[in-house]
């Protein structure tokens, strides 16, 4: 009994000592957590959304989610081949080029304008803290933080390990201009190197000026945050960006609501809404949304085209690693919303409407790498 305690005691102590690492961030202190007690957004001790949202579906519990996770995993939940990608050298861009690249999963490039911008980037091939779990898929992987130029806009939507990665953004930190996110995403930031001139954080319908034409609305996502053992401690958030050509939707992580025809209503029509598509579950629907849902929120944005990230390089459901793509193409047809789906890494020239190859079913056999 005696060693049973102390293995137990040894497991706890490295567990909390692991915890306190760089990769966990850190949690906002002083002006910065003032600033986060005193939002309309943060009530009991944590960010709320704007309808109650539970973490599961009713009826369902933790141990069965956890069973089906372990158990009831689609046989192809990654594919079968190795999937098609293009590395475009994004260092060679010209200036004036306008231009979308996915660099996978809601991982995404833009030069527009003038500016370079990037979202949620996760180029270290995991998204867990554990070692050697999380994996990307086999080939989805031809970036690294050295193949992206200087940064004008890092934008951040939340502290998830798919979203912002420790390894990624370090490599970047000397690189980038300005970060754009959510309420106490800061003290993460600041751990690891980044100045407090560097970041502007703001919680829903704030508004940043960005200059030569840049505006910045930060925007409501229905989710939650977290990285460490307490919750909610940060703010999710979609954005609205204006340049001088354009308005996209930037929509991070969400399940469906009515934020979505409100904030087409107040901000749009869009040029182009960029949503998650994939890691759903019946089990979690309320943070999450179905394909049809994304279909749905699309036409809520009043966008022009809709381009799905969240997909294609990383396992977090049950579901066929394909399946949210091909439900998501019948779906935006019955809306008639135009659908972009380009492989990773391949440069969708601002405007494009042409249809893209189904890249997807070349790696569509069953079994997985």
């Amino acid at each position: 009994m005696f060693y049973i305690f102390l293995i137990t005691g040894i497991l706890v102590l490295f567990f909390l000592l692991y915890i306190r690492t760089p990769a966990f961030g850190a949690i906002a202190r002083g002006e910065r957590l003032a600033r986060i007690r005193a939002s309309a957004h943060y009530q009991n001790n944590r960010f709320q959304n704007l309808t109650y949202t539970p973490d599961l579906t009713e009826g369902v519990r933790y141990g069965t989610v956890l069973w089906e996770f372990i158990f009831g995993k689609s046989k192809r939940g990654r594919p079968g081949q190795v999937l098609p990608v293009v590395k475009t050298d994004l260092h060679a861009l010209q200036p004036k080029e306008r231009v979308f690249v996915w660099l996978g999963h809601s991982s995404y490039f833009m030069q527009l304008d003038g500016k370079k911008i990037l979202v949620d980037p996760v180029l270290s091939g995991s998204i867990s803290p554990l070692p050697g779990t999380g994996k990307s898929f086999p080939g989805t992987d031809p970036y690294t933080a050295d193949d992206l130029p200087d940064i004008d806009y890092l934008f951040i939507t939340h502290d998830h390990w798919d979203h912002l990665d420790y390894k990624t953004v370090s490599a970047l930190r000397k690189r980038v201009k300005k970060v754009i996110t959510g309420l106490g995403t800061g003290a993460h930031l600041e751990r690891w190197g980044f100045q407090p001139d560097q970041i502007l954080e703001g919680e829903w319908h704030d508004r940043f000026d960005l200059q030569d034409g840049f505006e910045v609305v930060l925007t409501p996502a229905r989710h939650f945050s977290g990285r460490g053992l307490k919750r909610n401690q940060v703010l999710w958030t979609s954005f609205v960006l204006y340049s001088p050509s354009q308005c996209i939707y930037l929509g991070g992580d969400s399940g469906y609501d009515t934020h979505f025809a409100a904030v087409g209503e107040a901000y749009g029509p869009f040029h182009l809404a960029i949503l998650e598509c994939g890691q759903y579950d019946k089990n979690w629907k309320y943070i999450h949304m179905m394909p049809e849902e994304v279909a749905q929120a699309a036409r809520d944005l009043k966008a022009q085209q809709l381009l799905p990230v969240h997909w294609g390089k990383f396992q977090l459901a049950n579901h066929a690693w394909d399946e949210p793509i091909m439900r998501l193409i019948v779906h935006s047809s019955l809306q008639q919303i135009p659908l972009l789906t380009p492989k990773i890494g391949e440069p969708v020239t601002w405007g494009q409407y042409n249809k893209f190859e189904p890249w997807w079913e070349a790696s569509a056999s069953t079994g997985k790498l």
